[in-house]
């Protein structure tokens, strides 16, 4: 589905206008200056650009950050770090404020716009995350944008995304968009953070997140910033696992979608040869498995072959996880080679771990499942076999 040509120069050149279904994060610091409050400039040329992918025959969703860094400055509480309880109420103030920014400036184009609060649980937990589903394709049904944040009005450090580039890569699989577009305060993805080495090489195609692909990942570049490019590239594999295409790019120029047509600079990351769709795509998006199994040798390769995983190629259980829970399981080596829904409760997967199926009953005391993670709840990553 991308469009992707290489120009004579050697600039990569993406477009956006082929794609049927776009998600755009904007981060806090794009959205908020910290003395002068919002960037209502910045985000009339954003909202100029959504207009014009809008016309063209795009259906658009927006996650945008900024409640809390918005809230602070309203409520002027400068830069002191925020107690929980504080940052909540700068939540509630700024996500007024937020909301009415963004239907003010989508409206200038004839746009209506929908708020949706998420937190985790509505999209980890199946119904939750169904019924949020139906919500936002209710709205583009209707023509109009949802503008989507984590509810930090809520949410706590034990039950949040944190950043908000997980968040838009789980709303953009969840609706089934062709791409994702982060806007970041950085152009794209480099061999290294640019701002600590000098010889940082720029990467404009990523055909596959591989283990030295995260390794080229620094920290936060922004203090508004809670993520980096560490939680991009989770972003992306979230999503490319799902079929959509992610693009990241600097939002920090005016009008940064038509830039990208423009030829600025942006890495595309493609999406997966083998998407998972529906019901699985849930199960591989689940940011923080509840345990994890590690397996065997002759595990991986019935699981990457498509088998269910039988306990006899369980040879570490650990997490606290119940039955119905999503857990990761790992290679020997100890790669992230697949992720299910565990048939057993933690104590139980730990009893029976690398028995026979003939020998499951006898140590539980009643007939059980044959497969510890069935092939039907089970999504493998997509890694070399």
């Amino acid at each position: 589905m991308e469009s992707l040509t290489v120009m004579a120069t050697g600039m990569t050149t993406l477009s956006l206008k082929k794609y049927r279904r776009i998600a755009v994060k904007v981060g806090s610091a794009l959205l908020v200056d910290r003395s002068k409050g919002l960037k209502r400039d910045w985000l009339a040329s954003l909202a100029d650009d959504i207009g014009a992918l809008t016309e063209g025959g795009a259906e658009m969703l927006v996650v945008s950050s900024g409640a809390i860094a918005l809230g602070r400055t309203i409520l002027g509480l400068g830069r002191k770090a925020l107690k929980l309880e504080e940052s909540q109420a700068a939540a509630a103030v700024g996500q007024i404020a937020l909301a009415g920014a963004w239907s003010d400036a989508l409206g200038s184009h004839g746009l209506k716009s929908g708020q949706i609060l998420l937190t985790l649980g509505d999209t980890e937990e199946r119904r939750r995350y169904l019924n949020a589903r139906a919500t936002i394709s209710t709205l583009l049904k209707m023509k109009a944008v949802p503008v989507i944040n984590e509810n930090d009005t809520v949410a706590t450090s034990e039950i949040r995304y944190g950043d908000n580039d997980r968040l838009a890569a789980r709303v953009a699989t969840m609706m089934g968009a062709d791409l994702l577009v982060l806007l970041s305060d950085i152009d794209g993805l480099y061999t290294a953070p640019p701002a600590l080495d000098p010889k940082a090489t720029f990467i404009p195609l990523v055909a596959r997140i591989t283990p030295d692909i995260e390794a080229m990942a620094g920290a936060a570049a922004s203090e508004l910033s809670r993520g980096g490019m560490r939680t991009k590239l989770d972003a992306g594999k979230i999503a490319t696992a799902a079929g959509t295409a992610m693009i990241i790019t600097a939002g920090t120029r005016q009008s940064p979608l038509m830039a990208i047509e423009r030829g600025e600079r942006a890495t595309l990351f493609k999406p997966s040869n083998h998407p998972v769709k529906g019901y699985k795509t849930w199960i591989a998006g689940q940011l923080e498995p509840a345990g994890r199994l590690t397996v065997d040798e002759g595990a991986v390769k019935a699981l990457l072959s498509g088998k269910s995983l039988l306990p006899a190629g369980v040879k570490l259980v650990s997490g606290n996880f119940a039955r119905g829970d999503t857990v990761a399981i790992l290679s020997p080596d100890g790669r992230e080679i697949a992720r299910g829904l565990v048939a057993y409760d933690a104590a139980d997967a730990v009893r029976i771990a690398g028995l026979k199926t003939a020998e499951i009953e006898a140590v539980l005391g009643y007939e059980a499942r044959s497969a510890m993670i069935h092939r039907d709840d089970l999504v493998v990553s997509d890694v070399d076999a």
